[in-house]
């Protein structure tokens, strides 16, 4: 297990219904929410809805169910219609066309009520048993995030294992945020940490790191894995590429996401510094080894140098024109408070 925190600011989940704008009214509390996005998983339905139910009256909590149609083609949408009336405590949102699995979970988070937030995948390679574990953990533990770990897990070791355990370990070296499972969808999340967390592309499997940098505490636990009994996987060797490119882009929000002068300025100094060492290399060899600069390509490479530096230095401060812009338009601080205490003068 590993826990780790640190703090970033992040913007508030956009795409939120009205319905969604409510969910954070006390009323409307439940002990948790369970999110599944599905996507062309119609054999999965009914199972799937039979063992999250059970697994959920074992559990005695109080819980709703939001189950994500990401424009499925083969008749699941017309299955998850016809669970709510046999089971209010499930809800259907359905997608207009396939939008992935980060935006489905996007849409799930957006319309959840629990205090609880637990996502997993709704192929039944994920084990409902599961859910109670993980919220225990948080719960006894105080955790704000417990991630699921598939020790033994059923898949392909060539197509899946083992771009996993290198995408795992390249995400762990990147971020900083050490966990062995980043892909596995079952997850538990505190509402109050997800708020915090926008996300696009395929960073759904970055909340951990991302929640990490705002302050939020991270466990992983070691969940049952078993094989796909029905239906096809919807994930490839093209999908690592997605993910190299979606790290390199939360790095950078993550170390200078309010700050990008910094990166911009270290790479224009460093730029400057090495078109400095070529022109002094081609003024040595003019002056004492009767060279033509002109003839020299070095000269040229210490033009182009100083000319990236330059455009660097101009993109740090657009970008940090930008940021000002994105905060500063939308009353957006640059830090997330996790509670105050005591009352000022004249407050009760």
């Amino acid at each position: 297990m590993s826990s780790t925190g640190t703090s970033s600011p992040t913007a508030a989940p956009a795409g939120a219904t009205a319905e969604g704008a409510k969910a954070g009214r006390p009323e409307d509390r439940l002990s948790v929410s369970v999110v599944i996005p599905m996507f062309n998983e119609v054999e999965n339905v009914e199972p799937l809805v039979r063992e999250v139910s059970r697994a959920i009256d074992a559990s005695g909590r109080e819980a709703e169910v939001i189950l994500v149609d990401d424009g499925s083609w083969d008749g699941t949408a017309d299955k998850l219609r016809e669970v709510p009336a046999r089971d209010p405590r499930f809800r259907i949102v359905l997608f207009r066309r396939n939008f992935g699995q980060t935006a489905a979970m996007s849409a799930g988070f957006d319309h959840a009520r629990g205090d609880v937030i637990v996502a997993m995948d709704g192929d039944l390679q994920n084990d409902p048993a599961d859910l109670e574990m993980l919220m225990r953990k948080i719960e006894d533990e105080g955790y704000d995030i417990v991630s699921g770990w598939r020790k033994d897990r059923k898949d392909k070791a060539l197509s899946r294992k083992l771009p996993s355990r290198l995408a795992n370990w390249l995400i762990g070296r990147v971020t900083g945020v050490r966990i062995h499972d980043y892909g596995c969808s079952l997850k538990a999340y505190r509402a109050e940490v997800l708020k915090h967390i926008r996300l696009y592309g395929e960073m759904h499997r970055f909340i951990p790191a991302i929640a990490s940098w705002n302050g939020a505490r991270i466990t992983e636990m070691v969940v049952n894995h078993r094989p796909r009994v029905h239906g096809t996987t919807k994930y490839g060797l093209i999908r690592t590429l997605k993910v190299i490119l979606d790290l390199i882009t939360v790095k950078f929000l993550g170390g200078y996401g309010t700050k990008p002068i910094y990166f911009f300025g270290a790479l224009a100094i460093t730029l400057f510094g090495l078109a400095g060492l070529s022109g002094a290399y081609v003024i040595v060899r003019k002056l004492f080894g009767d060279q033509s600069m002109i003839r020299n390509p070095l000269l040229l490479l210490t033009v182009l140098l100083i000319v990236l530096s330059s455009i660097c230095v101009m993109m740090g401060l657009l970008a940090e024109l930008m940021v000002r812009t994105y905060h500063e338009s939308q009353d957006k601080p640059t830090y997330i408070i996790r509670r105050t205490l005591g009352a000022g003068p004249g407050e009760v």
